[in-house]
């Protein structure tokens, strides 16, 4: 039962991160190939490329400060609003997407930047013709950008279904509390407590699920690599 918990936990961490983390980072890109106004487009990519340098622990802990129940910004303003207040750090349901979304936001700015690479090396004549036949802008990035950066997407998709077995340790490990362990129990830090953490060492035990977790990867990215080679002809080999 255990075992199969601490998979369903990860599994639906990655899966979520993996299907909802590139949407932002693309769109990001799309609007910064844009801007015509550099001074704006700067502005911009400082802005959303700063939170990728923000260490784990800072990170977790503005997270803690903006979602507390007592004074966080958010439960003030409902508070203030007359409606209840909501334990975003202690409810087990909401564990996902506080992690998974923070985790867009301090990621966004800085994967936006390979698809921003791939955008500018769109043929420009593309875009002439289409503003020649009268194109609007929705129209010129659904046509030609977003098939132009298709290959990429897929790319990095594949790459990242690669670690779906591994979500991470110290993001996690530090969001945890004995009320949310539920939702944000996982293989690594089960495997920290079991193996490193507890009064016993068991170097074993950890070496035997990291065996595992590489395994299945392998095996995951093969199969997508698989799949997408005839879907879209595109592979990492």
């Amino acid at each position: 039962t255990e075992f199969w918990r601490l998979v369903g936990n990860t599994l639906s961490l990655s899966i979520y991160s993996i299907f909802v983390g590139p949407i932002l980072p693309i769109f990001l890109a799309i609007v910064l190939n844009y801007l015509i106004n550099n001074k704006l487009k700067k502005t911009l990519q400082m802005v959303t490329y700063a939170p990728y340098f923000i260490s784990t622990v800072v990170m977790v802990s503005i997270i803690n400060q903006f979602f507390a129940i007592d004074f966080g910004p958010i439960n003030v303003m409902l508070k203030k609003m007359g409606l209840a207040q909501i334990d975003f750090l202690s409810n087990p349901d909401l564990f996902p997407h506080l992690y998974v979304w923070t985790g867009i936001w301090q990621y966004t700015g800085f994967n936006s930047i390979i698809y921003l690479a791939s955008l500018t090396g769109v043929d420009p004549t593309l875009h002439e013709a289409a503003i020649v036949d009268g194109a609007s802008k929705l129209k010129r990035i659904w046509h030609i950008d977003l098939p132009s950066i298709q290959s990429t997407i897929i790319i990095l998709m594949i790459m990242s279904v690669g670690s779906i077995m591994s979500t991470g340790f110290e993001k996690i490990y530090l969001m945890q509390n004995n009320l949310n362990l539920r939702t944000s129990e996982v293989i690594d830090t089960y495997v920290y407590k079991i193996g490193l953490a507890s009064p016993i060492a068991n170097y074993s035990f950890p070496t035997a699920i990291g065996l595992f977790q590489s395994v299945i990867g392998l095996l995951l990215i093969v199969i997508v690599n698989k799949i997408a080679q005839k879907v879209s002809e595109v592979s990492l080999w």
